[in-house]
């Protein structure tokens, strides 16, 4: 199946009132992980790389020309999407090197110097036919980042949208990055209210530490789609450690990443039925 526009993806789910899941490649066999759950949902779903990954790789063109190739082959609808960049640059490479969307980040700097950055991304991206997220509040690391004060404002969120001409809308709802219980409290009226506010799909960030009637509950909502990383990437070292503890002497990478790939492209599909309500 030819590789599909995120925003053909997204379009679509939020058109049927379902989740599209957005899951971080941190290597090849995340890639093929997450489409191989996909394709066992029969789902869509999108590739994520972030500006984090970039960095452990020392560059994007190794890890986007692997995922892009992996989106080719799929068998059922996926995208490729540049995660929480900050660097205006990595978004034009991405751009250049085939990639059809990027959330640009400029959520760190104050409200009227993050419109203009983002409003000068996204008139890049729109001349090149790719799709934009951005982000309005902050959605950080675990502890402290998700008190009232800093999640998204609805009249903000608005304004915002309509000042950058963004295509989708990352909001701080309740969520945090990095996760590893799955104890997060959404705010679901928030949700509701930022749907109505602004006629752009919202996407959920820091997901992993959302349990799953919690995620169905988010899609109903509002949310349209869903980023996990730090979830599928604790299944990915559980299943190393578990083929290590009982094959000490193994020695071929092989032999302990078929099954953390394998762990991984289950609880892809797993989280896509959660998405689909």
């Amino acid at each position: 199946m030819p590789l599909t526009p995120t925003d053909e993806i997204v379009r679509r789910a939020r058109a049927a009132g379902a989740g599209v899941g957005a899951f971080n490649v941190l290597q090849l066999e995340h890639a093929q992980a997450i489409v191989a759950g996909a394709e066992n949902a029969d789902r869509p779903v999108i590739l994520q790389i972030s500006e984090n990954t970039v960095r452990y790789h020392g560059a994007l063109e190794p890890v986007a020309l692997a995922s892009l190739a992996v989106a080719r082959a799929a068998k059922t609808p996926v995208a490729v999407h540049l995660d929480h960049a900050e660097n205006p640059d990595l978004v034009r490479e991405a751009v250049a090197l085939g990639l059809g969307s990027v959330m640009f980040d400029a959520s760190k700097l104050p409200y009227a110097e993050n419109v203009a950055a983002t409003r000068e991304v996204v008139e890049y991206c729109h001349s090149h036919g790719v799709w934009v997220e951005a982000e309005l509040g902050e959605v950080g690391g675990k502890g402290g980042a998700h008190t009232p004060g800093v999640r998204t404002d609805p009249e903000e969120a608005r304004a915002f949208v309509a000042a950058t001409g963004v295509d989708a809308l990352a909001v701080a709802v309740g969520s945090a990055h990095q996760m590893v219980s799955r104890d997060a409290v959404l705010d679901l009226d928030l949700i509701a209210r930022l749907r109505a506010a602004v006629d752009t799909p919202l996407v959920l960030h820091g997901s992993s530490g959302v349990a799953d009637p919690h995620l169905t509950e988010a899609v109903t909502a509002g949310m349209t789609k869903v980023n996990v990383s730090t979830h599928l990437n604790k299944a990915f070292t559980e299943a190393v450690r578990a083929h290590l503890a009982e094959h000490p002497t193994t020695v071929d990478p092989r032999k302990y990443l078929s099954p953390a790939r394998a762990a991984v492209a289950r609880e892809v599909a797993h989280l896509l039925a959660v998405l689909a309500p």
